[in-house]
């Protein structure tokens, strides 16, 4: 099929004409079939997040996620995204941004542009995330310099969980919310399109979107965020107990939970499979 008759992707430059003018929706997803549902409901931003290595892995923190498995899930949403893409079906479909891993873009500025260029030449992605680290705001600038779209991330950033003592709130005193705001104007002076606020407080969120004319992403950062963000499979109940700024829009658990157990029931009865699921 024609490229003219292709539906277009959102872009960075069309993400930040919507602050301001309407909240943006995104979600975090991993795989071919989430991505579909999710570009299909509307959301205007898909990331594959590094927290894969909890929801997807199984494991207690996001440390161990390695670029090669953060990449070979890019793909897998990608490949969604271009097969809705010449489809032609949709109006617009979502930004793909993918999330750099541990240790993957704060050792040198070259080790920046190689694994975050990976991203958008390999795994689709029109931008990636970084995780705040002193000093992120010189990588945000090599990167869009070359060419690689940043969306920033402050707040509480699970890859420094252990110097952070656990997934706490940040930002709650006066000196820690005075960084912050320095932060983010530092985040949009380099070129940084979007910034994800984590377990921020609701006051201090609305202080940081007011400051500065690029949009902010919120996850347990209240309502004023010029956007929310959150896991596919924690708004559909699919894992462990949700945390509190986490709302489940289905008990998708228990009902797949059902639908297997009815499964079973039938197999051990004889009901299935049935004369509709056999070939003479």
């Amino acid at each position: 099929m024609s490229s003219l008759h292709q539906t277009k992707r959102l872009t960075t430059r069309g993400l930040r004409k919507l602050k301001g003018k309407r909240p943006i929706c995104c979600l975090t997803a991993y795989d071919h079939p989430s991505a579909l549902v999710c570009a299909r409901a509307g959301v205007e931003l898909i990331l594959v997040g590094d927290s894969l290595g909890n929801v997807v892995q199984g494991r207690d923190d996001t440390l161990g996620v390695t670029l090669e498995q953060l990449l070979y899930h890019t793909t897998l949403v990608d490949r969604a995204l271009q097969q809705l893409a010449h489809g032609g079906s949709l109006e617009r479909l979502p930004l793909l941004v993918a999330d750099l891993p541990f240790l993957t873009f704060h050792t040198t500025p070259a080790a920046a542009v190689a694994n975050a260029g990976r991203c958008l030449a390999e795994g689709g992605a029109q931008a990636v995330k970084l995780e705040w680290r002193p000093g992120i705001d010189s990588y945000t600038r090599t990167l869009t310099e070359a060419g690689i779209p940043v969306m920033g991330h402050l707040g509480l950033t699970p890859q420094a969980v252990h110097q952070l003592g656990g997934y706490r709130v940040q930002g709650r005193g006066e000196t820690d919310a005075e960084l912050l705001l320095s932060e983010i104007r530092k985040l949009e002076a380099a070129g940084a399109f979007a910034v994800v606020l984590e377990l921020v407080p609701r006051e201090l969120a609305a202080r940081l979107t007011a400051a500065v004319d690029i949009p902010t992403i919120g996850i347990g950062a209240g309502p004023s965020c010029d956007g929310q963000i959150l896991v596919f499979h924690d708004l559909l109940g699919l894992g462990n107990a949700a945390p509190r700024h986490v709302k489940r829009y289905l008990e998708g658990a228990e009902l797949f939970e059902q639908a297997v157990g009815a499964y079973i029931a039938d197999v051990r009865e004889g009901k299935f499979p049935g004369a509709e699921q056999s070939f003479e």
